[in-house]
Parts: C-alpha cells; structure tokens; sequence
C-alpha cells in the first residue's frame, strides 16, 4: 500500500475543539491527525462547494413567497 505525501502543519485552534477532536480520536482509537484529515476532506468535498450556492429547498420556499406576495410586490414598487 503506498502511502500518501503528507505535509506537516501548525495549528492554531480554539481549545474546546481541539479537546473534543483529541477525546474523540481517543474514543474511536484513531489518532488526531486521521479525525483532521478527515474533518477536511469532508469540508472540501461536501461543505465548501455549497457555499456559493443557495439550497434547492430554499429557492422553492422564496419563489413560493415571491408569487404568494407578487400583487403586494408590484404596489410596493410604484
């Protein structure tokens, strides 16, 4: 199996989620440095790309209240 380059980082966090991130590598017998690399693939892959983007189900409920309130709309913008 061939490892992966791996690059070493300093960190500077915020101490309760350093605690809860060591505790839980701890709990899971995994070590901090897999819950981190973890944690940041999740957020490149899953978190990151949305944040430019509105939720689908958001859109819905605003076009919704834009025609709910479309007459209201059209006197507020004479």
């Amino acid at each position: 199996m061939a490892t992966e380059a791996r690059q070493k980082v300093g960190l500077n966090m915020r101490s309760d989620l350093y605690e809860g991130m060591t505790k839980l590598a701890k709990d899971k017998g995994q070590t901090a440095t897999h819950v981190l690399d973890q944690a940041v693939e999740h957020y490149i892959r899953y978190v990151a790309p949305t944040q430019d983007t509105v939720r689908p189900e958001i859109m819905a409920l605003a076009r919704k209240s834009i025609e709910k309130n479309r007459k209201l709309l059209e006197l507020l913008a004479k």
